[in-house]
């Protein structure tokens, strides 16, 4: 794909991003589009999310289990930058109007205390360079029209990143098994999904070190203080105005949001 191509399909992401409106997906019309060409797209896309005010802090993994798999379509994981303006604390209210399609699913956040650099990161280098691990949401959105999607239309799209929302409990991930430690998620007072950490590349921390390689390759390091969200231990929950989520893994703890309003799509 020419240099031409990839800024205008950046360029049509964060317009899209911007108006809060979708798009026809890529592959349709560029048939012979690569993953290195979704990857320079979405390069293109944070790059101007980025110059108009936001600042990358974190990196997130996509696609990891297999129910989000099913649901997608998409068999194979990918990867996005969090940026500032996704944040919320736990027990945020998040305003459904800021997006397009959300879908929330639940996981695990990684916040470093050392830098990281693949290749050749271990799920144990991942534990040793972790300062904690918290409960978190992640609001997946698209800028593709009705998730039609496939691995180079998410990739190009930041991984679907929209936002998320950490929790206030902190766990020490060399005192907790973050790969049996099991997840429950509730959503308005009922139970709609339980799991554990082994469904996320057999551990939430094999996940984080897969990302860390693949980066390294690219020449990005993981840098001490950022966030890495892990990949969802859960399945996509759709959420409207009025809806309350809560995730609670054993040993750790909880993370709790609404939401508000009504999305575009």
């Amino acid at each position: 794909m020419t240099p031409e191509k990839i800024t205008l399909y950046g360029d049509e992401l964060f317009a899209a991003f911007r108006e809060r409106r979708t798009i026809a997906p890529l592959l349709v019309r560029e048939p012979e589009i690569t993953l290195d060409d979704a990857y320079r797209i979405q390069e293109r896309y944070v790059a101007r999310r980025v110059g108009a005010g936001e600042k990358v802090v974190g990196k997130k993994i996509g696609v990891t289990s297999k129910p989000v798999q099913d649901a997608l379509g998409v068999y194979q994981p990918d990867f996005g930058i969090l940026l500032s303006g996704m944040v919320h604390e736990d027990d945020a209210t998040i305003d459904l109007s800021g997006l397009i399609q959300p879908k929330a699913e639940a996981e695990l956040a990684f916040v470093l205390k050392h830098d990281l650099t693949g290749p050749g990161i271990t799920a144990m280098d991942v534990i040793h360079a972790t300062d904690y691990v918290l409960p978190c949401f992640e609001i997946v959105d698209s800028r593709i029209t009705d998730w039609q999607i496939k691995i180079q239309d998410t990739v190009a799209d930041n991984a679907s990143c929209g936002v998320y929302a950490l929790g206030k409990d902190r766990g020490d991930p060399r005192k907790l098994d973050i790969t049996l430690a099991g997840m429950v998620v509730e959503k308005n007072g009922e139970v709609i999904s339980t799991g554990v950490g082994a469904a996320v590349q057999g551990s939430p921390a094999n996940a984080v070190a897969w990302l860390a390689n693949t980066l390294g390759v690219l020449g990005i390091p993981f840098k001490a203080g950022e966030v890495i969200l892990s990949g969802s231990q859960s399945a996509l929950i759709p959420v409207t105005d009025g809806d309350e989520l809560v995730c609670t893994v054993g040993g750790l703890g909880s993370c709790r949001v609404r939401f508000s309003g009504k999305a575009i799509a």
